[in-house]
């Protein structure tokens, strides 16, 4: 399912007529000439071949804009006169063979040229697993519709994109990113060289690019219930972006990105991780043992105190093997310090952390959580919804700040809350539950076989069609949706809504519905997503009776995530567990599951 992004757009108008009007780099081309790897039929015209005043070979889009391109032609002659005919004077003798100078033909290449167009030719059909055939094909094309003249390269000499973006590509893993060929130097001697290192640097931008903007792992592939989809971008756009954009084309580069500051509050904690690795990663591992707590006493304490430089005991033979409230203390500061639960409790994590293994988890912890950001849409809302599935909780935000929170219920491992962005529309009060079909089936027909008045004794309205089962509860206090629900009509035709057993929401780990979030004090929710003019009392006015529909005044977007890491406002790293399994699995696709 491709989810509906409200307001995403990847790339904005301006860059989008910079690629369909520097697909050809004027400025910088050599009369380029169409190549055989272009099979697009082209008409140029004998006198210019071009546009006035766009330079020679200028390729535009075709009003189809399905990514074909024609010469664009000096003038239109639909409907203009014919132009006046003009005597042609006798053509003189043509000079004889033996003495007339051989013209050089009108489409030759460059030599350079050349050599990028055999380079390509002679990689058509060869396998890339780091760069797919449609990549290349697409590469190829782009080279092709320039007149195959060098991206990187202007009369033998690196362009001024060159070097900043082999920089950033060195720096790719900053945003874990996995780019495997990067030219090493800008320094060619030949034409081939030129051809050559060209063509790496132009694969490499693409493989980067694309990485970048969500093309690792396919979300689906993760789970059916991840309806995200990114916008992965265009191996045309990618390239007409970056190398146009002189100095600045590593940061280029780097915005294909997402430009969340979530994602980039993950990144510098995964730069901080790998530069800044604490001393303890380097001394003696403390052994496994059992969970210490506060009172116990255990031979590895001596070794804790060393490794969080805790001062000895007055009497060392009797408290050193003591893990005291001064040890409890320390632990939970470097629990803190290191993304874990600061319960100040010795655990097996803990152990791990402390002997410097929390690092590598950690690491690949923070790597597939910056993936799935990639998935999220580029433009989350001015105003918004998000609820993060494995923290529980459900936001609301108002131009970057949170104006809201509320702790939510979220669906069983074995019913999992779907992953997907979409817009809430309206909410109901007094709401009728359409039982689905999978809790008819699974929940509701086995205890009714046992007891013929169940339905009726709990209320639920039954009706059949053809022999099909339908069975909704009526509004009131013992309806499973509560007395309001909050709408935004989906494929996994979820919603939130309140719950008549609102003391599962004492609990921690609140994964207990069957895939729907419920909403603690889900009237003041509704005031605050219907904005200004609403109250909890005009809320609670519509209670009783029939459905009641109210309208959002402006259609809200809502994103149900899945983050298991994040930074929280404070700038500490928070961990949550893998509900569904999803982190490990993003792990494994990127080749990370031996950290996890």
């Amino acid at each position: 399912m491709r989810s509906v992004r409200p307001g995403t757009v990847f790339l904005s108008t301006q860059a989008l007529a910079l690629w369909l009007g520097l697909m050809a780099f004027p400025a910088r081309a050599e009369n380029p000439a169409l190549s055989p790897l272009d099979p697009r039929p082209v008409e140029t015209t004998p006198a210019s071949g071009n546009a006035a005043g766009r330079g020679p070979g200028f390729m535009a889009m075709s009003p189809a804009h399905g990514g074909s391109f024609v010469d664009t032609p000096e003038e239109s002659t639909n409907g203009a006169a014919p132009a006046e005919a003009v005597p042609v004077e006798e053509a003189a003798p043509a000079p004889s063979l033996d003495t007339a100078a051989q013209p050089e033909p009108p489409n030759a290449l460059p030599a350079v040229n050349v050599a990028v167009k055999t380079a390509l030719e002679a990689r058509s059909g060869v396998h890339d697993q780091a760069l797919p055939r449609r990549e290349r094909e697409a590469i190829s094309a782009f080279y092709a519709a320039r007149g195959f003249s060098p991206l990187w390269w202007t009369d033998g000499k690196p362009n001024p994109e060159a070097a900043p973006v082999i920089k950033r590509l060195q720096h790719a893993a900053d945003d874990g990113l996995e780019v495997k060929t990067i030219p090493r130097t800008l320094a060619a001697a030949s034409d081939e060289d030129i051809a050559a290192t060209d063509i790496a640097l132009t694969d490499a931008v693409v493989v980067y690019g694309r990485q970048a903007s969500g093309g690792r792992v396919d979300p689906h592939a993760i789970s059916k219930l991840i309806g995200e989809t990114p916008e992965v971008a265009d191996p045309a756009i990618i390239l007409a972006l970056v190398a146009t954009a002189g100095e600045s084309a590593g940061d280029e580069l780097q915005k294909f990105n997402p430009p969340q500051k979530a994602y980039a509050s993950l990144r510098d904690k995964l730069r901080q991780l790998r530069h800044g690795r604490s001393p303890a990663a380097h001394d003696a591992a403390i052994p496994a043992g059992p969970v210490l707590r506060t009172g116990m006493r255990d031979p590895r304490v001596p070794l804790i105190r060393a490794r969080l430089s805790v001062e000895d005991a007055a009497e060392p033979a009797i408290q050193d093997i003591v893990y005291d409230t001064k040890v409890a203390a320390a632990v939970a500061d470097f629990q803190k310090a290191n993304g874990l639960p600061p319960s100040g409790t010795l655990t097996a994590r803990t152990v791990a952390a402390l002997s410097g293994a929390q690092s590598s988890y950690l690491e690949a912890e923070i790597i597939a959580n910056m993936e799935r950001w990639r998935w999220m849409p580029r433009d989350l809302g001015e105003t918004r919804i998000e609820v993060n599935i494995p923290d529980f909780e459900a936001r609301v935000i108002d131009n970057g700040a949170v104006i809201h929170r509320a702790r939510v219920i979220v669906g069983k491992e074995t019913t999992p809350t779907p992953v997907f962005s979409d817009t809430m529309k309206f909410l109901i009060v007094n709401p009728y539950w359409n039982v689905p079909q999978s809790i008819i089936r699974k929940e509701m027909l086995p205890k009714a076989a046992g007891d013929p008045n169940y339905f009726s004794r709990l209320g639920y309205q039954v009706s059949s069609s053809a022999g099909h089962l339908t069975v909704r509860q009526p509004p009131g206090e013992r309806n499973a949706l509560g007395r309001i629900k909050f709408m935004f009509p989906n494929d996994f035709s979820v919603y939130m809504h309140d719950t008549p057993t609102r003391k599962l929401f004492a609990s921690s780990k609140r994964a207990f519905s069957h895939g729907c979030v419920r909403v603690d004090n889900p009237f003041q929710f509704a005031v605050i997503v219907l904005g200004k003019g609403w109250s909890e009392q005009r809320v609670q006015k519509l209670i009783g009776g029939k459905e009641r529909y109210v309208y959002l005044p402006k259609p809200l977007p809502v994103h149900l995530e899945y983050f298991t890491a994040y930074v929280d406002d404070a700038g500490e790293l928070q961990l949550r567990d893998d509900l569904y399994g999803y982190s490990h699995r993003v792990k494994a696709a990127l080749g990370l599951e031996g950290n996890s």
